[in-house]
């Protein structure tokens, strides 16, 4: 979901949309309303008052779908990494070397990050003080990049694992303390450095 594509706050009166329609466009309001208050305010400053009136909607309506307000931030982390996986889901397959179709991820990894920076923000920072299911679902993540680069270079061996498992752990620190700093703007700067990193150095 990108900013132009945010749910937009449903008609006041008659409108004709389905229970599901609505139930819909009420969840991705609060998902993103979610993710630009995190990224603004911090996860532990956010509170369900904050998403709420961010959203447009009732405090009913916020625990219709969702327990509570950590529950809220874990929907928004796993919407985060479906708009992420989205963005990327192909770059790695067809024709040229590994290094070229990691050349392709590696650009649309950091181009999603940065045309969507509330929920990078969410994504990468916000998710260390979110509690332990969000740091599972952050460490599931890396798992998956990490079988993608595996699957790639097929770095089936133990120790040819463990250096792409420091790749990924070595791209995302560098793109976190980015964002961190408010520079995620520039992340595409990250991208030749990567590359000639890893020419030189793929498993």
């Amino acid at each position: 979901m990108t900013a132009d594509q945010a749910p937009a706050r449903l008609p006041r009166g008659r409108h004709g949309l389905s229970r599901e329609e609505v139930v819909e466009s009420q969840r991705g309001r609060l998902l993103r309303a979610m993710a630009e208050v995190v990224a603004e305010k911090g996860y532990a400053a956010t509170s369900v008052a904050d998403v709420i009136a961010r959203a447009g909607v009732s405090r009913e309506t916020f625990y219709e779908q969702f327990s509570s307000k950590e529950d809220c931030f874990n929907a928004t982390f796993d919407a985060a990494g479906e708009i992420l996986w989205g963005r990327i889901a192909g770059t790695q397959a067809g024709d040229g070397t590994p290094e070229d179709r990691l050349a392709g991820l590696l650009r649309a990894y950091l181009a999603a990050l940065e045309a969507e920076p509330s929920y990078a923000r969410t994504f990468l920072v916000e998710v260390y003080a979110a509690g332990p299911e969000a740091l599972r679902r952050r460490m599931a993540i890396q798992e998956r990049f990490t079988d993608t680069l595996v699957e790639l270079f097929g770095a089936h061996a133990a120790h040819e694992r463990f250096a792409c498992e420091l790749m990924v752990a070595a791209v995302g620190a560098m793109v976190t303390n980015r964002i961190a700093l408010g520079e995620g703007a520039s992340l595409h700067e990250l991208e030749e450095p990567i590359l000639d990193l890893v020419r030189r150095r793929a498993p």
